[in-house]
């Protein structure tokens, strides 16, 4: 009898410890953690009125260092593809590949596992224009805020759902003689049509 209840005290207590160590796990982020993340966006349009398509296609890893529990900044590499047809015609054909930096502010908690940010970014990109008779670089500024959440799946990965450039500034230019700068400011949730508007991005981060 005295081994039955040592055994089931025992039992008892073990369930009472990984109960305690479920418990203790954190989901969040602490100063001086890092994570890398990768973010997915596509869009496409199709108007069959008028033949006119548009798609956007972009990948944005980035590698982030926290200066405090709340407050992040890094850096990034983006790759992106946007294509249109206009009345069935061929018109914008565009990809290529940027860099830039960001800092990322996370100010709500929506239960345990979900944070939500605001991040605002600077990047430079430069584009290869394949629509005309030659290829032509298209150099872009863009600065811009983005809104977003991660919900962690464990503690270390999370899964990260991103509003880009709800608001921002653009500038880009055609790499030739007596070329003017285009600028774009947008104020919403962008427009498919405009490869510098805002986008929803898809993505997982992992905290190291």
């Amino acid at each position: 009898m005295k081994k039955l209840f040592f055994t089931a005290a025992v039992a008892v207590l073990g369930f009472a410890n990984v109960s305690a160590q479920e418990e203790a796990k954190t989901f969040g982020f602490s100063e001086g953690d890092l994570f890398i993340e990768g973010m997915v966006g596509f869009n496409s349009s199709n108007d069959k009125n008028t033949e006119n398509k548009a798609t956007n296609f972009n990948i944005s890893p980035k590698v982030g260092y926290f200066m405090s529990e709340d407050l992040a900044i890094g850096g990034e590499i983006s790759y992106e593809s946007f294509k249109t047809e206009v009345g069935g015609v061929d018109a914008d054909d565009l990809s290529g590949f940027g860099v830039g930096v960001f800092a990322r502010y996370y100010f709500l908690d929506l239960g345990e596992r979900f944070k939500t940010y605001g991040e605002f970014g600077v990047d430079y990109s430069s584009l290869n224009d394949k629509s005309g008779a030659e290829d032509v670089k298209l150099n872009g500024f863009n600065a811009g805020l983005d809104l977003g959440i991660n919900y962690f799946v464990t503690e270390k990965i999370a899964l990260t759902f991103g509003l880009k450039n709800i608001l921002s500034f653009s500038s880009r230019k055609y790499d030739v003689d007596n070329a003017e700068a285009e600028t774009n400011f947008n104020l919403g949730f962008g427009d498919v049509a405009n490869p510098f508007g805002g986008n929803a991005a898809f993505g997982i981060l992992f905290k190291l």
